[in-house]
């Protein structure tokens, strides 16, 4: 499930019955700072829906915002700076040594429209994108020329995807983990009626195809698809990497032991298969913390896939 998705589903939900929203937007950061560009969070009078970095510069401009759109005063757009600092005069109340500004527009009823072009956008994959301003709140094509009054920009509908091919207890697991930290996720697997499928309800498709043999033509590829294979046993794990080996993606890691991997790999290249993109393949997946339950595999994968997207040195 995509992160902003059920945020601008809390929005419309809202809006449909008649109430505004305070729309809360992290629109740049600096240093430390716990509220990243791109961070939101939708404040009715009596809910709220995402975030803007938490504590208590979170809970301080929530409150503003709560009161605003219970109170029923002028619905102004706001930016504030927000220095995580002891000693300034635009001090949040945190001491992590970083800075952001927070941008703040109130919807109405009739914003109903491009929210649920938002979406739209984000439910299926369609690249929009969204601009922000005192009086403007705007989905456009990515060609399309931009507003003069915007204050903020960003493509929504775009975002990290991550294939697992096979659909078992790890899979699921992974899932789950990955769809809460913001990836569009497919699985695809060869098995109909599988239980871990059906009771998949954490990525955002999933498929029984016929055969492995056919996965290439499932996945795009590129620098934000991520693959994860683990499939029932060696000789379908052996045909996946075949099919896909010749693509390029951000991560490709395969489920198994380092015995078992480097028996196939050794195998794949004997049979041509070119050793400097098996080179590429990361087996066995995931970081080394010991894991041993479906739960921590995907903790492994979900890191090492992390600070490969966050290009952090582990």
């Amino acid at each position: 499930m995509i992160k902003d998705l059920k945020l601008w589903r809390f929005v419309e939900e809202t809006l449909a019955e008649g109430r505004p929203v305070a729309l809360l937007v992290v629109t740049a950061s600096w240093g430390s700072s716990p509220g990243r560009r791109g961070f939101k969070m939708a404040v009715s009078r009596d809910a709220f829906e995402g975030s803007i970095g938490g504590g208590v510069m979170e809970v301080s401009l929530a409150e503003e915002a709560r009161l605003l759109v219970t109170d029923g005063a002028e619905f102004e757009s706001v930016q504030k700076k927000q220095v995580h600092r002891k000693a300034s005069e635009a001090a949040s109340g945190m001491i992590c040594s970083g800075e952001q500004t927070v941008f703040r527009k109130v919807l109405l009823p009739q914003d109903l429209p491009a929210v649920r072009e938002c979406i739209v956008a984000e439910r299926d994959g369609a690249h929009r994108v969204l601009e922000l301003g005192p009086e403007l709140f705007l989905l456009s094509n990515p060609d399309s020329s931009r507003s003069d009054s915007a204050i903020y920009r960003e493509s929504i509908g775009v975002s990290d995807e991550l294939t697992i091919v096979g659909g078992g207890h790890c899979s699921l697991a992974l899932s789950k983990l990955m769809s809460d930290l913001g990836f569009r996720v497919k699985v695809f697997d060869d098995r109909p009626g599988l239980s871990t499928l059906e009771g998949n309800t954490y990525a955002d498709r999933i498929e029984v195809i016929d055969e492995y043999s056919r996965i290439a033509e499932q996945i795009a590829g590129g620098p934000r698809s991520y693959v994860a294979v683990m499939t029932i046993g060696f000789v379908h794990d052996k045909v996946v990497i075949r099919e896909l080996i010749d693509k390029e993606f951000a991560y490709f890691g395969v489920l198994g032991s380092k015995a078992k991997m480097a028996v196939l790999l050794k195998e794949l290249e004997e049979e041509g298969v070119d050793k400097n993109k098996l080179r590429r393949i990361r087996t066995p997946i995931g970081l080394k913390i010991n894991s041993r339950t479906p739960e921590e595999i995907a903790v492994s994968i979900a890191a090492e896939i992390i600070s490969i997207k966050n290009k952090a040195l582990i």
